[in-house]
């Protein structure tokens, strides 16, 4: 029985952060992050341009020395872009071991989605949905929850490992 406790207390320590999202508006849609894959927020500012990047990595930031590319989510996904604002955010994530700024409207707050009330998002094709991985429901609301590891494509995360 003991071990069986053993089991369950260190699944308890790694499950601290399971089910805990960061939440984020673009425009009036809702998303969420993963916490576990944050490091921190900051406020939006000065962006350093790096030429023949893709269009929605803008630049890269200095973050206390370090560089950081940052990633304009509106125009990962293809919406149209939006003139920065005192609301607007930079959630550094890190992912594949790369560290990335993701430029969002606002940071809303860190809630809890349970996996019962998490559904998978709906096929339409292979290339739709490709950065959802689940749609949670809170309350009457959803939070389209991203999939950190597909929002940075292999080639990007390449070509970022440069700057770090």
């Amino acid at each position: 029985m003991s071990e069986i406790d053993d089991k369950v207390e260190s699944n308890h320590e790694e499950d601290t952060q399971k089910g805990k999202f960061l939440t984020f508006f673009l425009g009036k849609e809702s998303y969420g992050l993963d916490i576990k894959y944050v490091t921190e927020i900051i406020g939006i500012q000065a962006i350093t341009e790096v030429p023949e990047l893709p269009i929605y990595i803008k630049g890269i930031i200095n973050l206390r020395g370090k560089i950081i590319p940052v990633m304009d989510v509106r125009l990962r996904f293809k919406k149209c872009e939006k003139e920065y604002n005192d609301r607007t955010c930079v959630i550094v994530i890190d992912v594949k071991g790369v560290s990335i700024g993701m430029i969002v409207d606002s940071v809303s707050e860190v809630i809890v989605i349970p996996d019962s009330e998490i559904v998978s998002p709906p096929e339409v094709s292979q290339k739709t949905n490709k950065y959802i991985k689940g749609i949670g429901k809170v309350g009457n609301e959803v939070k389209l929850i991203l999939d950190c590891h597909k929002i940075l494509s292999d080639d990007d995360s390449e070509n970022l490992n440069n700057f770090q």
